[in-house]
């Protein structure tokens, strides 16, 4: 009996054994976390290229900022090998910095961010930093569109890979598990690293980066239903005092106390554990991009074989994933506003400037959101795209800057206005939605000031007012000033002047953008002029004595002048001071019909004058910049205060006055001019470049009645010199000479012109 009894345990332990070897049994479920480390994060790609190389078939995917993107793309349907393509190929950096093209602002908002070094938020009168250097637009753009074939998927489940990743709730503190919503708001809050990024808002709660509190979820992928856990680990350990440079790589350090501790228990639930040697990189090594890749990639091969035995128990061949079309346009054909209390809808169109109901490429829509970035208004501009069943809708949620007041400064210094210190104070919508008023006090050698009050109406006419006071004082050549058309006497003991030169000018003007590229602008100008010298008095009292502290000055101009205007300009340079490639046009008409007549010689005449230019690339880091100038006066007025004075470099534009090199501000006068100018630029370093310019010009009274303009030069000029692309502004030293001088001149300019 007991060997029966025996029998049919061992034969029913053997039907058991047949069971669990059930050849329809089902293969493992298998999970992908990644973690974050921001540059560092690249190194995912190359370990998912060794993944998909094995034959391993992912099943779930979680991730953490770096690792959230990554993560979200692969899960998208893209393929390791796109995903190469796509990060190696990307200006990373760029992105990350938000970097604008300078064609994205308007003209108000170029002159207005090429003048001040630091801006600062001003509100109650309390100075306040921004929350983050960068609002991640840029990436946040490259997001929309890389996803583009999964914009109508809001659970995430639903993905190609179902996908989830972790934010933190910088209000509670509590960690967020992004699994529904719209998939690149979620993975770019994700990656939010405090101090970098401004922090993000979904659904009402205002996010940062997940690694604060996860930077390696692999236990709620275990909650998904992952039975073998894959992970990548792109964290590294504490780091000594030598590398802990920057405030993000303090933070980082501060994170890692707590995450390297979890890191002993998580690794332990991985069962392929993947650990690149990251300690040489930094999480805002994005130029290093190709070397992390790579990095990645060797430290997955060293786990191939384990791979493969994955991939054997997962029962099914490898299926490669079909390359994903990268959508370059699309159809909008509503669009959906949320959160512009303070701007009007015509303000957000016309910055936008796309068609509804019109084949729109991505570029044309991303250089629209830059737009609206560049005006400052707004913190974060997230956006939707959904399909609606003929087309798209473009839901904008867009986040008001609640800054309205701006403290500004900057310093510079010229040959010109001498030394000047100036501060700013910006206030946004000060008397109405959609406007801007600022006032620059200038302080220094030439004390001088700059209101400017600004409606921004979009696709509509724009308005707005001026008001400024500019002086300076210059010694002059007595000769040169003689050769003017100021009634000035004939001294024999006199070789040089100290000209004084004042400038109160009022402006009202209607401006409207068209086609996108140019600006046209109409107004009407009251100025008050002057021009005066001590230098006669004092030489006229007793020239063996010391002046007279309050000696009279002699007036050559102290008129009021109305005038009308009107301004047509184009600007795609792509740097102010150092192009490389764009246009240039500036054309100037102002038409003067009544003046308080100082010298009594007024009669109604009219200033032409434009300015044309180009810059192009010869060879990398080798540009040329071309420009042409020329202006005239219409009438036979004999006023000679707005005629056209040549010399000195790149000062600031005041009525008539034209730089010339090889001459000293202020030396060649005429009521018409011709001039041509070019420059090589050679950027030999980063943001370092050596300069080399010449220019021609004929400038005297009425050269294109007499045909003088279309002769050969008069003038020349050469310059040499040294250019530096500071935080503070522009840094330029120029040696110039002319053929026609026996001196030299240096001219240096330090910091924005202004």
């Amino acid at each position: 009996m007991c060997r029966c009894f025996l029998f049919l345990v061992v034969l029913v332990s053997c039907f058991q054994s047949l069971g669990q070897s059930d050849p329809e049994q089902k293969p493992p479920k298998v999970g992908l976390v990644l973690s974050g480390g921001g540059a560092k994060g690249l190194a995912h790609i190359g370990a998912l290229k060794v993944i998909e190389e094995a034959g391993v078939t992912i099943d779930y995917i979680g991730g953490t900022s770096m690792g959230a993107i990554v993560g979200a793309l692969y899960a998208s349907g893209y393929s390791a090998d796109q995903l190469d393509s796509i990060f190696r190929n990307t200006d990373l950096t760029n992105l990350i910095q938000d970097n604008l093209p300078r064609d994205a602002k308007t003209f108000y908002e170029k002159e207005d961010s090429e003048r001040y070094a630091l801006t600062l938020p001003f509100n109650d009168f309390k100075l306040s930093f921004p929350q983050g250097l960068s609002s991640g637009q840029n990436i946040y753009n490259a997001l929309v569109q890389l996803l583009f074939s999964v914009k109508d998927i809001n659970d995430f489940n639903e993905l190609p890979i179902p996908f989830f990743c972790i934010a933190t709730n910088v209000e509670t503190g509590k960690e967020v598990l992004l699994n529904k919503g719209y998939l690149p708001e979620a993975i770019l809050a994700s990656g939010t690293f405090p101090s970098l990024f401004q922090p993000s808002e979904v659904e009402g709660e205002v996010l940062i980066d997940g690694g604060v509190l996860n930077n390696y979820p692999v236990e709620e992928l275990q909650a998904m239903g992952a039975d073998i856990l894959i992970g990548v680990d792109v964290q590294h350990g504490l780091r000594d005092r030598s590398s802990l440079l920057s405030a993000t790589e303090i933070l980082l350090q501060i994170n890692n106390f707590r995450t390297i501790k979890d890191m002993e228990r998580k690794s332990g639930l991985t069962d392929i554990y993947i650990k690149p040697d990251m300690d040489e990189f930094s999480v805002i090594d994005f130029a290093r991009k190709d070397t992390i890749i790579n990095t990645g990639e060797a430290a997955a091969m060293e786990h191939i074989e384990s791979l493969r035995s994955l991939a054997s128990q997962q029962m099914k061949p490898f299926v490669k994933k079909p390359n994903i079309k990268q959508v370059d346009s699309l159809v909008v054909n509503r669009l959906i506003l949320k959160g512009n209390d303070n701007f009007s809808r015509g303000y957000i169109k016309g910055k936008l400037r796309i068609k509804l109901n019109e084949k729109l490429s991505f570029t044309k829509l991303q250089q629209g959101i830059s737009n609206l970035v560049a005006t400052g208004n707004f913190n974060t501009i997230r956006y939707e795209l959904t399909t609606n069943g003929l087309g798209q809708d473009l839901t904008m949620n867009l986040a008001e800057n609640t800054n309205k007041t701006f403290l500004r400064i900057a310093a510079h210094y010229d040959n010109l206005y001498k030394s000047a210190a100036l501060i700013n104070l910006t206030k946004k919508n000060f008397l109405m939605n959609d406007d801007v008023a600022s006032l620059d006090l200038i302080l220094g050698d030439n004390v001088r000031y700059n209101f400017q009050y600004y409606v921004d109406r979009g696709f509509y006419w724009s308005f707005g007012f001026n008001s400024s006071f500019y002086e300076f004082n210059k010694e002059i050549d007595y000769g040169l000033a003689l050769q003017s058309n100021f009634e000035i006497p004939v001294n024999t003991n006199i070789n040089n002047i100290n000209l004084d030169v004042s400038d109160f000018t009022n402006q009202v003007y209607l401006q409207t953008v068209i086609q996108e590229e140019f600006a046209f602008v109409v107004g009407a100008e009251h100025k008050l002029l002057k021009y005066s010298t001590k230098t006669l008095n004092e030489i006229a009292n007793d020239s063996t004595q010391p002046p007279p502290a309050t000696s009279p000055a002699t007036f050559f101009e102290k008129s009021n002048y109305l005038s009308t205007y009107g301004k047509l300009i184009l600007d795609t340079y792509d740097d102010k001071h150092f192009p490389s490639k764009g246009l240039y046009f500036n054309g100037d008409l102002h038409f003067y019909i009544w003046s308080s007549d100082f010298n009594d010689n007024f009669k109604e005449f009219a200033i032409a004058k434009a300015t044309m230019g180009t810059a192009f690339s010869l060879f990398p880091k080798l540009s040329l910049n071309i420009e042409t100038s020329g202006g005239f006066k219409l009438g036979t007025s004999r006023v000679a205060a707005f005629d056209f004075v040549l010399g000195g470099y790149g000062n600031q534009p005041l009525n008539n006055f034209e730089p010339f090199l090889g001459y000293d501000f202020i030396s060649l006068p005429g009521n018409s001019y011709v001039k041509a100018y070019a420059r090589l630029d050679y950027e030999f370093s980063p943001k370092n470049h050596m300069l080399f310019a010449a220019n021609i010009s004929n400038v005297d009274d009425d050269i294109f009645r007499t045909g003088e303009w279309f002769t050969a030069p008069d003038y020349t000029g050469y310059g040499v010199g040294y250019g530096w692309e500071s935080f503070f502004g522009p840094v330029e030293i120029i040696y110039s000479w002319s053929p026609e001088n026996d001196d030299g001149n240096l001219f240096f300019s330090i910091g924005y012109w202004f």
